[in-house]
């Protein structure tokens, strides 16, 4: 009957490797499974919506994580610091993509973002070193954060320079839509 993953749950518990949620689960709360240093892979169940803030941050171990459909929010920080991440597909029903949620996740190559994304929130992808390529399905660019796609070397932020991927006919609203235009000389129509 367990509905909630309670906050702090399993924080620094480094003797998790994997975890395999059962159906039922509505929500994994804030710092739930945050530095669990060995953690390699996570497995959701299609019951949960709530990924909460800081849940997997600091994973250094992190290489898979399988977000279901059911997914409507992914908090502030919820996998920063995954440095080995290297692939993430946002479902459908994501709406919300929270502050710094993939920040310095040094190993993702490639994310797609759907067209449920209504919002990415301040720093969501920076410090992405490795990221390639974003795709983002929606024909309308989402409100987008300061610096999703900026890399730190205080005092200074640059772009990632990952290409930037949008529907066809909608680079120009992308191009010129707030802080998007940061990123329009790496937007390129699919």
């Amino acid at each position: 009957g367990l509905k909630v993953i309670p906050a702090y749950a399993f924080r620094e518990l480094t003797a998790l490797k994997t975890v395999n949620l059962s159906e039922g689960i509505e929500k994994i709360s804030n710092s739930a499974f945050y530095n669990c240093d060995n953690l390699t892979s996570i497995t959701l169940g299609d019951s949960v919506t709530t990924i909460g803030d800081a849940a997997f941050a600091s994973c250094d171990s992190l290489t898979s994580v399988t977000i279901p459909d059911s997914v409507t929010t992914i908090g502030y920080e919820a996998f920063e610091n995954c440095t080995s991440l290297t692939s993430v597909t946002i479902p459908d029903n994501v709406t919300t993509i929270g502050d710094y949620t993939f920040r310095n996740c040094d190993s993702l190559t490639s994310v797609t973002i759907p067209d449920s994304v209504t919002t990415i929130g301040d720093r969501a992808f920076a410090d992405c070193t490795s990221l390639t390529s974003v795709y983002c399905k929606a024909t309308t660019p989402p409100s987008l954060g300061d610096d999703a796609f900026k890399y730190y070397d205080y005092p200074y932020s640059i772009n990632i320079g990952c290409t930037i991927y949008v529907p066809r006919g909608c680079g120009s609203a992308y191009k010129s839509a707030p802080n998007w235009s940061d990123y329009a000389a790496y937007i390129v129509e699919y």
